[in-house]
């Protein structure tokens, strides 16, 4: 009795951990799907106008230290284009590098100055909170792809996991099986109790005392025909 309580709170948990990671998978696809279906969106508009520029939306992982304690290695972080005159000192950027030790490199790096060029355009200073220095070389407005919105904690190790094939069939394939399994026991369950349960269990107390009085009655009566039956053949 005991071993199969905790098993069935074993089961409860396991649904319960299973549903909500399904549930933020879910969401999450349907997060980037809106984004995606804005991307495309956007990028056909700019297509139209002949305006090459950036995405409107984009996500990048980090791996570096380099802006610890602000993110984290394997964060992840969501940007959005931004205007130029919106970009402020002390806004995180990501941004394509162009210093000559590490160019077309993607970096995410916060402004600490802003400068005007002489054609009018503006140019960044960075530096990542981690640094000691700032970044050696300016980053101008047409090399950022966008200022960072958001910060999601740990979504590169999730990425690193699901990458794998153990790590997609943990978090994915056996949850699945496990909810869809579940289900169709329950239905067998319930079809079993429909098609061989006790035909007279929805029957009340006193319509079931009726019946065994009457199957008593019929056999009585049997008994009796059958003994008049025998004293005639005597």
């Amino acid at each position: 009795m005991g071993d199969r309580i905790v098993w069935n709170l074993i089961k409860k948990v396991f649904h319960f951990i299973s549903t909500i990671i399904l549930y933020s998978i879910l969401a999450l696809l349907i997060i980037v799907g809106i984004m995606v279906a804005l991307y495309f969106i956007d990028h056909y508009k700019s297509i139209k106008d002949g305006n090459e520029r950036p995405p409107l939306f984009g996500a990048y992982v980090i791996i570096s230290s380099s802006m610890e304690p602000t993110i984290h290695v394997y964060d992840a972080v969501v940007t959005r284009r931004v205007d130029a005159e919106d970009l402020k000192k002390n806004d995180v950027i990501t941004f394509v590098s162009t210093d000559p030790s590490h160019p077309g490199i993607t970096i995410t790096h916060r402004i600490v100055g802003i400068q005007e060029t002489s054609s009018g355009k503006y140019a960044y200073r960075t530096k990542g909170d981690n640094n000691n220095v700032e970044d050696s070389a300016l980053v101008s407005y047409d090399n950022v792809l966008g200022k960072v919105m958001v910060r999601i904690p740990m979504v590169g190790y999730l990425q690193r996991f699901l990458v794998q094939s153990y790590g997609w069939i943990f978090l994915i394939v056996l949850p699945c099986l496990f909810i869809i399994i579940s289900d169709i026991v329950k239905l067998a369950k319930v079809a079993l109790v429909k098609d061989g349960g006790d035909s007279t269990a929805n029957i009340s107390l006193p319509e079931k005392e009726e019946q065994t009085n009457k199957k008593k009655r019929f056999f009585w009566k049997k008994e009796k025909k059958e003994d008049k039956q025998n004293d005639g053949d005597v």
